[in-house]
């Protein structure tokens, strides 16, 4: 009887403090995402010869994009991708 009384109220602690906490977490991250997004700015492209060096072809696509490459935040050797920089 106690460990049903003690599952009982583990149970209803899940569904009255961890599921709001996590819910409420959750709407904490999206809106400081929303935030962070609408004022992130581009650095200008800058061609340091330390970054971004290719030894061989990545054996994807083309050989020059990574795995997850995202032409608005990665460059390539030559720049951006977007013409929006």
């Amino acid at each position: 009887m106690r460990l049903h009384r003690l599952f009982r109220t583990w149970k209803i602690l899940s569904y009255t403090v961890a599921l709001p906490g996590v819910a409420v977490c959750m709407a904490n991250a999206y809106m400081k995402m929303q935030a962070h997004h609408a004022n992130h700015v581009t650095p200008e492209f800058v061609p340091y010869p330390h970054l971004r060096l290719r030894s061989k072809r990545f054996p994807w696509g083309d050989g020059n994009h990574s795995l997850f490459h995202n032409p608005e935040n990665n460059a390539l050797p030559a720049g951006y991708e977007s013409s929006h920089h």
